[in-house]
């Protein structure tokens, strides 16, 4: 009789161990993501939110820790713009490529080190970004802020903690990486912010009377869709066919093997989503420093930009939908030249039948990918406009984005990190002999 590794969860001391380390951990960032910024006046931060789609977009993927201007605003999302820039430089800067092929472990490293020195500098201007934006769109006659940019040491005391928040969920992350879920970290940062914030959503929807109902049923039926989508594209395979050449076994030559080689229909995951919408935000946190400036073009500018790109537009959902179709197009092509599988495959004496073995496979199987990659970003497009449309569908009013958000840009995240998870712990216990083939009687 089978029986599944997962009865064995529990049993196994070290996998135990790693869960409820990783569960403290996710206690501890809860508690922090509550501890306030100082010289925040909390009675005009209340009165703010629900009148702007972008702090309701910026909320959400803070998991809620921008409505409460906390330490853990930013949340780890400078620190990964810091790893995708990082990313996009190695193919461009030609000593960084040639020491991720010829020594992975060190480009690794580095990587690594310089991703760390890149967020400190990306978490403060990201900080004075939020502090001007704050002070921008208070309401009329009140302050979010107190004496923020009229007294100095009082700013960088706010950069500093939020810069300093940022960086504690980063080693957070690191923490469950290396003593809890392996690898894991950063994603499941993200992961319970985004969690935490479904109570919430849920709560704004039952709050209107006149149609609390009606938009219940669509968050519904919209998850329960929006799941299954993701699960059926994220697990979709193209199995490309790969002869690996014989083993000698004493005197004989074993048969040539038949294998496959996995390409993904969405190899580049939730990252064109995170990095798309801060780089669309970004006109909008730019614009905010010459709303009040002297010159009327510029002032003029500055509030078309912040309008075109606050959330609340026709065009910043477009152009969202163009960003993500064409960061996953770009972020899956840098990824998969950096794994170089026509070199490997060289090295390894394998070769896909019909095409020659070197550069000649990896053009093959690039022309393969971006075929296959073409309804996987379409796909992300789709999840990224989604609330947007749905808006439209039911002609609901401009918070409503926000909070139907989580049924499907947040979805993916969610559904993704649960899946690597289930996958690393399954991996965890097989490792440790609780197979599913063991026989039990």
């Amino acid at each position: 009789m089978r029986r599944s590794p997962w009865r064995f969860l529990w049993i196994s001391p070290d996998i135990r161990n790693r869960l409820l380390f990783t569960g403290l951990i996710l206690v501890i960032y809860r508690f922090a993501a509550h501890v306030p910024v100082p010289n925040v006046d909390r009675a005009a931060l209340a009165g703010l939110f629900g009148q702007n789609p972008l702090f309701n977009l910026l909320d959400l993927l803070s998991g809620g820790t921008v409505s409460n201007f906390s330490i853990l605003a930013m949340g780890v999302y400078p620190y990964i713009t810091a790893q995708i820039i990082l990313q996009l430089l190695v193919p461009i800067i030609p000593s960084l490529q040639r020491m991720s092929e010829e020594d992975p472990r060190q480009a690794r490293k580095w990587m690594e080190r310089w991703t760390f020195i890149l967020a400190v500098p990306m978490a403060a201007l990201n900080a004075v970004g939020q502090i001007q934006l704050f002070q921008q769109f208070a309401p009329p006659g009140t302050s979010i802020l107190i004496n923020a940019f009229g007294n100095n040491l009082s700013t960088l005391t706010m950069i500093i903690t939020m810069t300093a928040g940022t960086m504690f969920a980063i080693w957070l992350g690191n923490l469950i990486s290396e003593n809890g879920l392996r690898n894991q970290g950063l994603s499941i940062i993200i992961f319970s912010g985004i969690v935490a914030r479904m109570p919430a959503n849920f709560a704004s929807i039952l709050a209107d009377e006149q149609s609390r109902l009606a938009l219940l049923v669509v968050l519904i039926v919209v998850t329960l869709g929006t799941i299954v989508a993701i699960v059926f594209v994220q697990e979709g395979r193209r199995n490309v066919p790969v002869m690996y050449p014989g083993r000698r076994m004493g005197n004989r030559m074993s048969m040539p093997v038949k294998g496959t080689l996995p390409l993904m229909v969405n190899m580049a995951g939730m990252i064109p989503l995170i990095f798309a919408q801060t780089l669309i935000t970004l006109p909008a946190l730019l614009a905010q420093f010459f709303v009040n400036s002297q010159s009327t073009v510029l002032q003029n500018l500055a509030l078309g930009m912040q309008a075109t790109f606050g959330g609340g537009s026709n065009a910043y959902w477009l152009l969202y939908f163009v960003l993500v179709v064409g960061f996953t197009f770009f972020y899956t092509d840098v990824l998969f030249q950096q794994q170089n599988y026509g070199e490997n495959l060289k090295r390894a004496g394998a070769q896909i039948p019909g095409v020659t073995r070197g550069a000649a496979t990896q053009k093959y199987l690039t022309r393969v990918l971006r075929r296959i990659t073409l309804p996987g970003a379409f796909f992300l497009g789709f999840i990224a406009v989604l609330p947007f449309l749905l808006t439209l569908v039911l002609q609901t009013g401009g918070s409503n984005p926000g909070l139907l958000a989580t049924s499907s840009a947040g979805l993916l995240i969610v559904v993704g990190v649960v899946r690597d998870v289930y996958r690393s712990i399954e991996a965890e216990l097989k490792l440790r002999g609780y197979d599913s083939a063991v026989l039990v009687r």
